[in-house]
C-alpha cells in the first residue's frame, strides 16, 4: 500500500500545485457510510481501501506562498530569488484569471492522479475501480470536507481481487487500436 501512496505523492500536476487530498478510507464503518452515496456499488464496501480524490475549492495567495516556500527549502533556494518570484507571479495571474474555477482545474488535476493510481496499482496486482457513480455532496457532507475547503472529485476503491470475480476472466473489451490511435 505505501508504493501507491508514494504513487498519489509523486503524481505530476499543474504548475505542481497538488490541489487536491487524498483521503484512504479503510475503517469498514466509514466504507458502510459511504456506500449509499455510492448508488450502493458493493465495491465501495468490498474492497481494502476505498480512496476518495477530493480537491482543493479555492488556492488563495497563501497557498501560492506556501508553494514557494516549499520549493524554495526544498531545492534550498531563496524564496525571494528571480526564478521563483516569477513563478509566484505568473501563478497568481493564472488563479486570478478572470471566470477561472480552482474546483474545475483541480478535478482534472485529481484525474491524473487517479490514473497514476490505477496503473500502479495494475502493475502491483491490485484491482482498482475509478467510481463517478457517487453523490459527491453526500460524500462531502459524510466525510466533512467542505470545512476543510474541499469537495469530492472521483473515488477509487482497491484492493485484491476475490477469487470467485466472475469478471476477472473475461476478455477486455476494446476498440481496436487503429480505431481509438492515430499516428500523424
Amino acid at each position: 500500500w505505501q508504493t501507491l501512496e508514494k504513487a498519489l505523492v509523486l503524481t505530476p500536476s499543474s504548475f505542481g500545485l497538488q490541489p487536491w487530498k487524498f483521503i484512504v478510507i479503510t475503517d469498514p464503518a466509514l466504507r458502510e457510510k459511504l456506500k449509499p452515496a455510492s448508488w450502493n456499488q458493493s465495491q465501495v464496501t468490498d474492497c481494502s481501501h476505498h480512496v476518495v480524490f477530493a480537491v482543493k475549492t479555492a488556492l488563495p495567495p497563501s497557498e501560492v506562498d506556501r508553494y514557494i516556500e516549499s520549493i524554495a527549502t526544498t531545492r534550498q533556494q531563496p524564496a525571494d530569488s528571480p526564478s521563483l518570484a516569477g513563478l509566484k507571479k505568473m501563478l497568481t495571474g493564472f488563479l486570478e484569471t478572470p471566470g477561472f474555477s480552482v474546483t474545475e482545474w483541480a478535478t482534472r488535476q485529481a484525474y491524473i492522479a487517479l490514473g497514476n493510481f490505477m496503473t500502479s496499482a495494475a502493475l502491483l496486482g491490485i484491482d482498482a475501480c475509478p467510481m463517478e457513480g457517487i453523490d459527491p455532496k453526500k460524500y462531502d457532507e459524510i466525510l466533512g470536507l467542505p470545512a476543510l475547503g474541499l469537495t469530492t472529485a472521483v473515488a477509487c476503491p482497491a484492493g485484491y481481487r476475490a477469487a470467485g470475480d466472475k469478471y476477472a476472466t473475461l476478455a477486455k473489451v476494446r476498440y481496436p487500436a487503429s480505431e481509438i490511435i492515430e499516428h500523424r
